[in-house]
Parts: structure tokens; sequence; C-alpha cells
């Protein structure tokens, strides 16, 4: 059995994560769950992620997630962060008057468009949040793009966007104004900006690989 915990901190799309994991066989066990030995137990994890950062960093931090992510991380299990669950692994965010994150991968997490709005390349206001579609560009191989299309798209909602110090830690790019990481991986550790299990066949697949992959870069 593949045994799957889903982080629960009450900040994130659990019903329809758990249940996007669960269609993909029936060998897959999902556990909702903020018990850390439940968490540490399972064979892989997932981060995810939405709502303000500071209500969610408060939350990470009252519940223990940030010890229970940097654990899982230590012992090389397989771990998805997903949306703002993403954007909690950087050092910092923008949003709420600037909040520490969990510093897991450097860098910071900005603002759309920042004080002076976000043009596209005609010169026209684009609307923040990002939401709906787009491409996701790939700019290293590894196994959560397996038989995913270099540029296939994925469905985002987001204000913020992460800006990592680390370029050889993005794994994928996407174009909104500016191109920002929609993508980044670290050893046993992949995040992404955009939401998989509302994203059908590609992000469906993303998940699928997820559920197969070793840690391994």
């Amino acid at each position: 059995m593949n045994n799957v915990a889903v982080i629960d901190y009450g900040m994130g799309n659990l019903h329809s994560v758990s249940k996007a994991v669960e269609s993909l066989g029936r060998d897959i066990s999902v556990e909702v769950t903020s018990d850390a030995s439940r968490i540490l137990a399972a064979d892989r994890i997932i981060f995810p992620g939405v709502g303000a950062i500071r209500d969610c960093m408060a939350e990470i931090r009252r519940l223990g997630v940030d010890a229970i992510v940097n654990e899982a991380v230590a012992r090389g299990k397989p771990v998805l962060a997903i949306c703002v669950g993403m954007q909690a692994l950087l050092d910092s965010s923008e949003e709420n008057g600037h909040v520490a994150c969990l510093g897991l991968l450097p860098g910071s997490v900005k603002r759309f468009g920042g004080d002076k709005g976000l043009l596209d390349v005609d010169g026209q206001r684009l609307k923040v949040p990002h939401m709906g579609w787009n491409c996701v560009q790939q700019q290293r191989p590894h196994p959560l793009w397996h038989n995913i299309a270099d540029n296939s798209r994925f469905y985002f909602v987001h204000s913020y966007f992460v800006a990592p110090a680390d370029v050889s830690q993005v794994a994928g790019i996407t174009h909104y104004g500016n191109d920002f990481a929609a993508a980044l991986s670290k050893d046993s550790l992949f995040a992404v900006q955009f939401h998989p299990e509302k994203s059908q066949h590609a992000g469906l697949q993303l998940l699928n690989n997820f559920l197969r992959w070793d840690g391994r870069p």
C-alpha cells in the first residue's frame, strides 16, 4: 500500500487534494492529518495551502507543522508542496506586511507588480490575482515531469509569487507579466505554485508521478 499523508493545518484544499490522489489507484491510502507521528510514518507527504500567509504560518507554527516538514525533508521523504504550501517554504513573504516563513528554500515571496501594478507586453494592466490556466515551461528534467509535455497548462490562483535565491532550484517557470517560478525542487522536496488537483490530465499525471517517486531528483 502506498501511504500518503496530507498535512492538515486548517488552511488547504484538503478534500480536493485527497480525492484527486485517491482516484489514482486502489493501492493508495490517503490520510488527512496533523498528527506528527502519522505524517512521518507515511511514504509520501503533501503540504497544501490556501489563504493569507500570516494565518497559514500562525497555524503551521501552532501545530508544529514547521518541525514536521523539516523532519520529513531531513529524512528524505518525498514531499509535494502546493500553492501557499510552496510559498511557506521560502525565507519570507511580502504579504501581510512581511511574514517570516520556514526558510527551507532560500528566497522570498513577492506580490505581482508591486505598487506599480502588473502590465502585459502591450502595456495593459493585468488582473491580480493571477487566476486560471497558464503554461509551465520545464527548466530541467525531473521525475515529476514524466509524461508531461513541456508548456503543459496548469491551473493557478495566486496574488504572490516566489522569487528563489538559488535559480538552480527552479524546475518550471510561467509567464504572467513577468516570468516567475512555478515549480521548485531540492532533493526530496518538490513545490508547485499551481494546483495539480485542479489541472485535469497534466495535474493528475504530476500527482501520479509523485506517488511513484522515491525522492531522488
